[in-house]
């Protein structure tokens, strides 16, 4: 029997499938098939793709120029421009609101008991102004549900950096809870014997960590460790299994000054032309389109005394904060990626960083040390099974941001911190003394080169009560990461693993 050429090609296309079909499930280096005990029960996930976490945005990465575009006002010279690649990553549509933070702050209530969750709640007075009345946003802005959807404020950076802790925990429960790894604990005979979280530091951890369920093959010695977590329980996942979610964090610089442009080529192109200003095109603030033309673009001042207009038009309709879905998104479908409040990120702050940064996922804060172990030798994990380092963690962190590795990383050398009033020891120790900002030796702290700190963070974005220079999403400013203000939020992103084209792309 012959066949033509379009039954020998269909054919082999058969054959290969075919040939695919029996080989699924096994591997390809030792012929040992997967997911079988008879086979040794080597557990591989196939088909893996990470799903878009809810209220987030793929931001598909690139490059691009960060830093200044226009004309520095303030002549601090601290973003000078740089073409950098930043990689794909995810980020929430809105910044984090009022309702968000009363979700944590009840859940730590919930499960640590008011000890803990007061020191979650934002600091309500930020809105003290000396000759200003505000004190209906300092008595009812957090807690009033007519300002359920607005911006948290009040919040410093080290809390911010807290709350993406809890919510990775939060979420991942809910994600083992959904897959039959675990059933969800009996939230009603918790809350009655709630006194115990007060006293027992097991008891707090045993239910509100994620890190119970998450097996860990390996030491980093490289010894086998048990598959039995901290109470003695058989641990039901690991990282391979495709389950967890990665953790939430604040964004770097490089990736919301990224994100705040919204950016991207036009199909087949590889190229874009546009060098905005704002996070919509044009050099004005306010709406170019025809449906909505005139209308302002954000939330913030547009000068002394004015911050929403003429009563019976007003301009952006906001005295203060508006709500997180107000006026237009950017082209990455991201709202107020300018103005209403300023937003967290997770760099150390310097002037010269531009000068420093890598090609690649530039990021200030990256310090790499060794990994703690407590006193019986065995290597502490957070909640989620990685590494703590040895970090200060903050008295009053609840979830201690040390499980972030952030800190400045070389900075300050024995040559930069000489003065008359310091004898450098080491360049270790220079850059202590000259960026320490919790320096116990009072006398020398005040004789510092710099009110810089190695906790200085970087916000960006423009607020409420910001004039429009701040709206660009290349201009920076810093404050110390345990200070707050009315002025100031944030938002999560995440780390994209895998494809950067994930689930909700074109292709």
């Amino acid at each position: 029997m012959k066949f033509n050429f379009l039954q020998k090609t269909l054919l082999l296309g058969l054959l290969v499938l075919a040939f695919a079909a029996c080989n699924k499930g096994t591997s390809n280096t030792t012929g040992w098939k997967y997911n079988d005990a008879e086979y040794g029960g080597f557990q591989v996930t196939e088909g893996y793709e990470q799903q878009t976490p809810t209220g987030m945005v793929l931001i598909g990465g690139g490059t691009f120029t960060m830093g200044r575009v226009n004309e520095d006002t303030y002549s601090e010279w601290n973003n000078y421009p740089r073409r950098v690649t930043v990689n794909t990553f995810y980020m929430d549509q809105y910044e984090i609101s009022n309702r968000d933070w009363r979700e944590y702050v009840y859940w730590m209530n919930f499960m640590y008991g008011p000890k803990v969750s007061d020191k979650c709640r934002p600091d309500s007075t930020v809105w003290r102004e000396e000759l200003a009345y505000n004190e209906p946003y300092l008595n009812y802005y957090f807690t009033h549900v007519a300002y359920d959807m607005y911006p948290v404020v009040g919040v410093s950076w080290e809390q911010a950096t807290d709350y993406c802790v809890w919510r990775t925990d939060r979420v991942n429960e809910l994600v083992l809870r959904d897959n039959g790894v675990i059933e969800f604990p009996d939230f009603e005979a918790i809350y009655r014997d709630s006194t115990r979280f007060e006293n027992d530091s097991t008891a707090k951890t045993k239910v509100y960590n994620t890190g119970k369920y998450l097996a860990t093959e390996y030491d980093p010695a490289g010894e086998k460790t048990t598959s039995r977590n901290e109470f003695g329980d058989p641990r039901k996942t690991t990282m391979s299994d495709g389950l967890l979610m990665p953790s939430y964090r604040l964004p770097t610089e490089a990736e919301w000054e990224f994100a705040a442009y919204g950016l991207s080529s036009e199909e087949e192109m590889e190229n874009y032309d546009k060098r905005r200003i704002y996070p919509w095109d044009g050099a004005q603030t306010r709406n170019a389109s025809r449906k909505s033309r005139g209308k302002i673009m954000a939330n913030f001042s547009r000068g002394r005394g004015d911050m929403m207009g003429v009563a019976g038009d007003l301009n952006d309709k906001a005295n203060i904060t508006a709500p997180v879905n107000s006026f237009w998104p950017n082209d990455f479908g991201l709202y107020n990626m300018a103005g209403n409040v300023n937003e967290w990120v997770m760099d150390v702050y310097r002037p010269a960083s531009s000068d420093e940064y890598s090609e690649y996922n530039p990021f200030r804060g990256n310090v790499y040390v060794a990994p703690v172990k407590d006193s019986l030798g065995v290597y502490q994990v957070d909640s989620l099974g990685r590494l703590a380092y040895d970090v200060p963690v903050s008295k009053d962190s609840v979830a201690a941001y040390n499980k972030y590795d952030v800190r400045n990383w070389k900075d300050g050398d024995a040559q930069s911190a000489v003065s008359k009033w310091l004898e450098v020891v080491d360049p270790d120790e220079a850059t202590r003394r000259l960026y320490d900002a919790d320096h116990a030796n009072a006398d020398v702290a005040k004789y510092l080169a710099t009110q810089i700190s190695n906790t200085t963070r970087v916000y960006k974005g423009g607020s409420w009560k910001d004039r429009s220079y701040w709206l660009n999403p290349a201009t920076r400013r810093y404050k110390e990461q345990k200070l707050s203000a009315n002025d100031i939020g944030f938002r999560c992103a995440m780390d994209r693993v895998g494809s950067d084209k994930g689930n909700n792309s074109k292709e």
